[in-house]
C-alpha cells in the first residue's frame, strides 16, 4: 500500500488551476486551515470551491478570495463574510446559493452515485427558478442534482496511518460526505496513529476514501 502521509506542499501539489474543490467546515470549526493556506502559497486560480461558506474577512476561504484564486463559489451561508458580497457586485465571482439540508444531500448523492433528487425546498422561489419541477402528492418538487469535486480538503482529529478518519465533536460536520464525493481527498489531522490503534466504532470514514494525510501539528507548530 502507498504512503498516503506526505507534507502539506507534497498534498496540494496535486492540485491544478481551474480545479472543482469541496472544503469541510463550518464557520471555522472544521477547516482544513493548514491545507487553505497552502493553497494559497501554491497559487492556482480559476477554483471553483464547494463549502458551506466563504471564510471570514482575512480567514480560511476568504484569503483565496481577496487573492482572486476563486471564480465560484458554492454554498449555503455566505452573509458571514462581507468580502463575498463586495466580489459579486463587482463581478469578480459567481455564486450559487443552496439551502444546508440540499446542499449536504447533493454532496452525498454525488458520493453515492445517486443521479438526482426532489426536494420541496426551494420550489417556488428564485433558487429553484430553471430547475426541473414536478408535483408530487399535490406538493410541487425541485430537482437537485449531484455535487462532486475534482479535489476534497476535509479536517479530521485523528488517522491512523491507512487513513481512518476519527473526528472531534461538532468539527465533523460536512467533512466525512465530501471525502465520498471527491476523486482525491487530502485531509488534515491533529494526529497520526499506527493501525489498530483507533477505536473502529469510532471510525467515520474509512481509509478507503482518503488519498493524502497531513499532520497539522507537524506542518505548523500546533498540537
Amino acid at each position: 500500500m502507498k504512503n498516503k502521509i506526505v507534507s502539506k506542499e507534497q498534498a496540494i501539489a496535486t492540485m491544478h488551476d481551474g480545479a472543482v474543490v469541496m472544503v469541510g467546515g463550518f464557520g471555522q470549526v472544521g477547516t482544513p486551515l493548514v491545507l487553505i493556506d497552502e493553497v494559497l502559497r501554491q497559487g492556482y486560480r480559476d477554483l471553483t470551491v464547494i463549502s458551506n461558506n466563504v471564510g471570514e474577512p482575512g480567514k480560511g476561504l476568504s484569503r483565496l478570495l481577496e487573492n482572486g484564486q476563486l471564480k465560484k463559489a458554492i454554498g449555503s451561508y455566505f452573509t458571514s463574510n462581507r468580502t463575498v458580497g463586495e466580489y459579486v457586485l463587482a463581478g469578480k465571482l459567481s455564486v450559487e446559493l443552496v439551502p444546508q439540508g440540499t446542499f449536504v444531500e447533493r454532496i452525498r448523492a454525488g458520493g453515492a452515485g445517486i443521479g438526482g433528487f426532489y426536494t420541496r425546498s426551494s420550489a417556488g422561489t428564485l433558487i429553484g427558478e430553471g430547475k426541473e419541477t414536478r408535483e408530487i402528492n399535490g406538493e410541487l418538487y425541485v430537482l437537485e442534482q449531484p455535487l462532486t469535486a475534482d479535489f476534497a480538503l476535509i479536517r479530521a482529529h485523528r488517522a491512523d496511518k491507512l487513513g481512518n478518519l476519527v473526528y472531534r465533536k461538532t468539527a465533523r460536520n460536512f467533512n466525512p460526505v465530501m471525502a465520498t464525493a471527491a476523486k482525491t481527498v487530502i485531509v488534515e489531522v491533529d494526529e497520526i496513529v499506527e493501525p489498530g490503534e483507533l477505536d473502529a466504532e469510532a471510525i467515520v470514514t474509512p481509509h478507503l476514501f482518503v488519498d493524502y494525510i497531513v499532520e497539522r501539528g507537524h506542518e505548523d507548530g500546533r498540537h
